[in-house]
């Protein structure tokens, strides 16, 4: 009896290691795709803000009257945005490749090329002042090419605190909504520090990633005080001061 008891608890014991065993592997391997998927919507962040920053930069040329070819090309805004981005990460940009992050890479390029290209005839109209092609509409277009060309595969797009929104396209959802009011506003947070986490994304889950940005001195042109006054665009000012958190840039990677 002893020895048939010894038996079945042998028998039990090799199951349940076998089991922790490969629990172990899945766990592990589960790890090893966050981490990565972690890396990829920080590279892709990243060289969005930096594609940005370069029309940001080049306001003046875009809405110079007297110009025509303001020279901004899709190869040229994209040569910026690589220097911008190794200037911030002391990096190259990957080149694209078959892996998951060298697609989500070259979709990104394509979409940053496409928007300058479709931009060419209103960005070089001579004889017209503002254009409005601003940095947050370049990057608005940006995201919705790329997410349509990595459908099921990644999203990425800009948003903002529910009453700083003005494109109904970026509102946050319930998950970003979360992340803004009870992560990102609260005293304690690090300032510029992202936030990440499993999750769900219009129903699919993936890997959910969320950079704070917050207003510089070029942002309240558009964004800062007197609450309410018109800008330049005809929008009406958020009343936003000098490093109030003003969006984020979401990101996600489906599994």
């Amino acid at each position: 009896m002893l020895i048939m008891q010894f038996k079945q608890f042998k028998q039990h014991y090799v199951i349940i290691a076998g089991l922790i065993f490969i629990s172990s592997i899945f766990t592990d391997i589960a790890f090893s795709d966050d981490s990565e998927k972690q890396a990829l919507t920080i590279d892709l962040s990243t060289f969005f803000r930096a594609a940005r920053k370069v029309i940001s930069d080049n306001q003046s040329l875009i809405n110079d009257a007297t110009k025509g070819d303001k020279g901004l090309s899709g190869e040229v805004v994209i040569y910026q945005a690589k220097q911008n981005y190794q200037s911030a990460t002391k990096s190259e940009f990957a080149e694209p490749d078959d892996t998951q992050g060298g697609r989500c890479r070259k979709a990104i390029l394509e979409a940053v090329d496409e928007v300058m290209i479709q931009a060419q005839p209103l960005i070089n109209e001579q004889g017209k002042g503002f254009k409005g092609f601003l940095p947050a509409v370049f990057a608005a277009k940006v995201a919705e090419i790329f997410s349509k060309k990595m459908t099921n595969t990644a999203f990425i797009k800009l948003t903002a605190p529910k009453n700083y929104v003005r494109n109904r396209k970026n509102r946050p959802d319930t998950w970003e909504h979360n992340v803004l009011e009870s992560k990102f506003k609260k005293a304690n947070w690090s300032k510029g520090q992202s936030f990440s986490e499993r999750g769900t994304h219009k129903g699919r889950p993936g890997f959910r990633f969320i950079l704070p940005e917050y207003y510089g001195q070029s942002c309240l042109a558009c964004h800062g005080q007197p609450k309410g006054e018109r800008d330049i665009t005809g929008g009406k000012k958020e009343g936003g001061v000098l490093g109030e958190l003003g969006g984020g840039i979401s990101v996600v990677i489906y599994d």
